[in-house]
């Protein structure tokens, strides 16, 4: 076992899941991710969820005003376009519907593969394809 894994397992999960949330919201804040790629596999990894566990959970962060303060900011700035967030924000209620049903009945090691092979491919689009 890695001295970072002994590290985590022998620390509060409380804290643990502190450390997450605030990692991941200054990942928010910084690159507009957080749920998805850090949430979900910090959950998995650091608190022995399964895939589908950690998605909900991760899902119930959103429940939450976190983003406010960070969306407030960008609005500040002149870099949040409302219109566009409230369209993707009325679509986005009815892919999370369809998309936890589907997560539900799927096997959790394949939807923990799927979730992978998403992130790996996304990287390297990112990495290699994007101008």
């Amino acid at each position: 076992m890695s001295k970072a894994v002994f590290l985590f397992n022998t620390m509060n999960p409380i804290l643990i899941l502190l450390l997450i949330g605030l990692f991941a919201g200054i990942l928010s804040g910084m690159l507009g991710i957080g749920g998805g790629v850090i949430i979900v596999p910090a959950l998995v990894f650091f608190m022995a969820m399964t895939q589908a566990q950690a998605q909900g959970t991760s899902l119930g962060v959103l429940i939450m005003p976190v983003v406010g303060a960070a969306a407030y900011q960008y609005y500040q700035s002149g870099n949040l376009n409302w219109k566009y967030s409230l369209c993707i924000a009325i679509t986005f209620v009815i892919g999370g519907w369809v998309g936890s049903k589907i997560a539900l009945e799927v096997d959790k090691d394949v939807l923990k593969k799927f979730f992978a092979v998403f992130l790996l491919l996304l990287s390297c689009k990112m990495l290699f394809w994007d101008k």
